[in-house]
């Protein structure tokens, strides 16, 4: 849980800080294999799995939240049916009267949209919730991005510890190597004895063990530094060395409730479950729109075509026919029969697009629907959304609550490091000044090679308990600087 990893921010500024000191320690250009702590973070982020689900949560939480704010446009549909029937009797379509046997080939044509004007505000809170789970999601994904930077930090430093003490072994056993010349001369001079010498050699073959231990740490750091990164342990690596200064060891300026109070305004985890429980707020609003009357309006234009569907296209008037009516008149005590006449016409099937002109039909509908008994599904449907509103607010407390701790123990720890990295610099002065003393009395032949050795041996102990405890005591120091927002740099 830490503040957002922004390239364009205090983290920036750090690891440009980092890169001048870098520049300045190391001016020879960076080669393939030699990575600097800004590089190292990069190839973190892109590569670790975490931060790539994140990215996709928080695409997966923006595509939700453009689907519920499309929810709010209206709707459109267009249908089209094209049928064809044949044998037995057959209904026109045309007509809706029974035809003799014949194949009927017609075509349907709807167009039909809607939109609601009142839901309980369903949609607008749907669309809120879901934006805030959107910034939620982004605040996530930024925290698990501090996490996995935090992580390189440390591992980086652990490379540079191990090259620090590295070079502290080499010193030694190169101190010893000469301690063995001189004794070399004193034993050929028969000053000292011959086993005083095999007492040095034997030294000499500790502080080459040392080296290779120290180069093994350093072996391991970097394995654990590429494992940060997700990259194989076939490929080479070195990082770039920085100068890091002693740190201060005095008071930490902040109080650990002071530094609480400045995280909880910046920890993007934090702000991502005070967004939670926002969106659970509006989940519950939009839950209670079940209660609420929706009014909808809805509109609808439908044709169709027929091969059933005819006209008359000409009448011949000079070719009549009669046709009884079944009437009779009486002319002159006559009873005649009545007839009307009938003249010859051509009919012909309506064009296509005339039919669909003239079976155009349109409607508008403005529907209103009341929830009256709906088996109270309403009413579990908020005290579902209460109860995820209240586990969203435990989770935020839970979290602001582990924040506390994690800043406590920080704080205890970085108190811890600095005492120890104060005491192991006295004892390293004094341990010094005793081997000063043992040196030259062995010189004088005052003491045996194996006193000697003790204070030597104690020397180099300390001196490697000084440079573990002094990147401790920076990466504690600079934890707690995270926390609260500053400006980090070596």
């Amino acid at each position: 849980m830490f503040v957002a990893w922004k390239r364009s921010g205090w983290m920036t500024a750090w690891l440009l800080g980092a890169g001048l000191t870098m520049a300045v320690a190391q001016p020879a250009p960076n080669t393939p294999n030699r990575l600097s702590l800004e590089q190292c973070v990069d190839i973190a982020l892109k590569n670790n799995i975490q931060v790539r689900q994140g990215q996709l949560t928080v695409e997966n939480t923006d595509l939700t939240l453009k689907q519920s704010r499309n929810n709010l446009l209206p709707t459109a549909t267009f249908q089209a049916n094209q049928s064809l029937s044949g044998g037995g009797r057959q209904i026109d379509p045309f007509t809706n009267s029974v035809i003799p046997q014949s194949t009927v080939n017609s075509s349907n044509y709807g167009l039909s949209g809607g939109v609601t004007l009142f839901n309980g505000f369903f949609l607008r809170n749907t669309v809120k919730q879901n934006d805030l789970a959107l910034q939620a999601s982004q605040k996530e994904l930024a925290a698990t991005q501090n996490t996995v930077a935090l992580n390189v930090v440390q591992q980086y430093l652990n490379v540079l510890t191990g090259q620090e003490q590295l070079i502290v072994a080499q010193q030694q056993a190169a101190a010893t190597q000469a301690q063995l010349d001189r004794t070399q001369r004193l034993v050929n001079a028969g000053s000292v004895p011959e086993a005083s010498l095999y007492e040095v050699q034997a030294q000499l073959a500790n502080d080459e063990v040392a080296i290779v231990n120290a180069q093994n740490q350093i072996d391991l750091a970097k394995l654990a530094l590429l494992q940060a990164m997700n990259l194989p342990l076939g490929q080479p690596v070195d990082v770039v060395a920085v100068a890091v200064p002693d740190p201060s060891v005095t008071p930490y300026e902040a109080t650990p409730q002071q530094i609480y109070e400045i995280a909880l305004d910046n920890m993007p985890d934090v702000q991502g479950a005070e967004l939670r429980v926002r969106s659970a707020v509006a989940g519950v609003q939009a839950a209670r729109a079940n209660f609420y009357p929706i009014l909808a309006i809805n509109g609808n234009l439908n044709t169709l075509f027929t091969s059933t569907a005819t006209r008359t296209t000409s009448v011949d008037t000079t070719n009549i026919s009669l046709q009884p009516s079944g009437q009779f008149v009486i002319i002159n005590n006559e009873r005649l029969p009545v007839v009307s006449p009938i003249p010859r016409s051509t009919r012909a099937q309506v064009p296509y697009l005339d039919q669909l002109t003239n079976n155009l039909n349109r409607s508008a509908t403005l529907s209103l629907r009341v929830p009256i008994v709906n088996g109270f599904q309403a009413r579990n449907r908020v005290g579902i959304a209460k109860i995820q509103q209240l586990n969203a607010q435990l989770q935020a407390e839970s979290i602001r609550l582990q924040l506390r701790q994690n800043i406590e123990t920080a704080y205890t720890n970085m108190r811890a490091s600095a005492n120890r990295y104060r005491a192991t610099q006295a004892s390293v002065a004094s341990l010094e000044r005793a081997f000063q003393v043992a040196e030259s009395r062995l010189n004088a032949g005052a003491i045996n090679a194996t006193d000697y050795n003790v204070a030597k041996s104690n020397l180099d102990r300390a001196r490697a308990s000084l440079v573990q405890a002094k990147y401790e005591y920076v990466f504690r120091t600079k934890i707690l600087d995270f926390y609260q927002n500053k400006p980090l740099s070596f």
